[in-house]
């Protein structure tokens, strides 16, 4: 008898099972005693691994990785200083009640502005100008021009680059401005363009293109860092022009996709100082996936100076897995609670923390005008179910809800007061907040503001409210899915 065959007759099932549940006994001490999850997350986890134990503990091992203690985006001691210098001016100047800016409303939310200096290193630029697009195809020839007047620079960083006309036509014109001579990076994220492999960039390397994949698998398809993906969206061309929001490059973002029809979203193109700090985070990204060493001093601050676009005060706001601050959402949260007349929300997904919804329906019920647009058509069904469950929750504290029914809504925006607004790659759910690097420009402008308000009132023209009415009459399969989705929620 083989060593194999002795190995299979001693470890029966049951042996396997065994050591299966002491492995899974394990994990949880590990999540109780010494893991820093949240208690919701942490008894999640532990449902999974009793109820599905070797299903549970394939995807414990898979989704449960700490990226934090890799440290992967590491700042060496001069960068540190360069941007500390910067930083640490404008929270003097902030603390000592000197106005960064000469705009009403920064005045007015200058708390917010000092917090998303103290807990996201995110300086305040007011000379910018904002331009909000919310077609996909005006996006994409918007984007298309101006990569082809490029003359010095192009850096792009996508979630999604689809093997589609779309990609095709993106990459070429990468490719002919690499021939010309401009210094195009191209970086993707490994699982969203996975259908991207070398062969579609092999033109574009041979012009002298870069290109980098985030969380590159060794092996094509084996993704064991599935759960954490670069999900921003950000173009920075000649350090003139800046793009950020939610569209994505691939055909269904043009509409051209006949489960979702018409794409609904917002993308803000910025002329400015902000720009430097897209270049920031577009590099540390960069040095990271690519392995290239770049000087951050050098490649971005000093774009920091730049001649007026405008007068639009902006801060650039990332987070991501490799901290738990999850900066984003605490600059959300505090416009939420410091909204005192209106809250509009539009989102994919609505599957936010317990501490986001209470402070929606905190909003709603102190009276605002809270008003939150989901789309009629899921993506991911096991979402869109616990999407429905929130929306139920919070038309009982008195948010309105709409569902949009022109296509697809993808929009990631929030407005409030006709002051502040938001838009960027971050959705209204807990992947967004904790495990996906995202990256968000927040806008202290009334006009920016209003337009996006006003948009947002043309949508509801395409949209039907979800009621009270709707929530009563679910029946009991769709009411038990959407219990058992809910329960899930910290590690969707």
């Amino acid at each position: 008898m083989g060593l194999i065959d002795q190995i299979a007759e001693f470890f029966t099932f049951s042996h396997i099972m065994v050591l299966v549940y002491i492995l899974n006994a394990l994990i949880t001490f590990g999540l109780i005693f010494i893991d820093d999850k949240s208690p919701t997350s942490t008894l999640a986890w532990i449902m999974v691994l009793f109820m599905i134990p070797v299903i549970g503990l394939i995807l414990y091992l898979i989704f449960s990785q700490n990226i934090a203690r890799q440290q992967i985006f590491r700042m060496t001691e001069e960068e540190k200083t360069g941007m500390g210098t910067l930083l640490g001016w404008q929270r003097e100047s902030v603390k000592s009640g000197i106005s960064a800016s000469d705009n009403e409303v920064t005045n007015k939310w200058r708390s917010m502005i000092s917090l998303n200096l103290e807990y996201a290193d995110s300086l305040l630029m007011d000379n910018d100008s904002v331009e909000v697009i919310y077609d996909g195809q005006e996006m994409f020839n918007r984007l298309c021009d101006d990569l082809l007047n490029a003359k010095y620079t192009i850096k792009l960083c996508y979630y999604i680059v689809r093997d589609d006309f779309v990609g095709t036509r993106l990459i070429d014109i990468l490719t002919q401005k690499a021939q010309e001579g401009v210094k195009v990076r191209l970086m993707m994220d490994a699982l969203g363009s996975r259908s991207i492999g070398r062969h579609d960039l092999r033109a574009f390397r041979k012009a002298g293109g870069k290109y980098a994949f985030f969380f590159k698998p060794l092996i094509r398809h084996m993704y064991f860092k599935i759960n954490y993906r670069n999900h921003r969206k950000i173009a920075i061309i000649d350090n003139e022009i800046g793009y950020i929001g939610g569209f994505n490059i691939a055909k269904e973002y043009l509409g051209y996709h006949k489960k979702f029809g018409y794409w609904r979203d917002t993308q803000m193109i910025i002329r400015g100082n902000s720009l430097a700090a897209l270049n920031e985070r577009f590099y540390k990204d960069w040095r990271y996936a690519s392995g290239e060493n770049l000087n951050l001093v050098e490649q971005s601050i000093k774009y920091a100076y730049k001649p007026i676009s405008g007068k639009i005060p902006v801060q650039i706001v990332s987070c991501g897995p490799e901290s738990d601050k999850e900066e984003v959402k605490r600059s959300m949260m505090k416009m939420i609670t410091g909204a005192k007349n209106n809250i509009y929300i539009q989102t994919p997904y609505l599957v936010p923390d317990e501490p986001m919804l209470d402070s929606i329906a905190m909003a709603a019920r102190s009276g605002l005008d809270v008003k939150i647009m989901i789309p009629c058509i899921p993506d991911h069904p096991f979402v869109y179910r616990t999407t429905l469950y929130n929306a139920g929750r919070l038309i009982k504290e008195g948010a309105k809800i709409y569902i949009y029914e022109n296509g697809f809504l993808h929009a990631k925006t929030l407005t409030v007061d006709d002051e502040v607004c938001t838009t960027g790659s971050t959705n209204f759910d807990i992947r967004s907040f904790r495990l996906n690097f995202e990256s968000n420009a927040f806008i202290y402008d009334s006009e920016v503001t209003k337009a996006m308000n006003n948009q947002f009132i043309e949508d509801l023209k395409y949209c039907r409210e979800y009621t009270q009415e709707d929530r009563d009459n679910i029946d009991f399969k769709e009411r038990t899915l959407e219990s058992v989705s809910r329960l899930l929620t910290e590690i969707l």
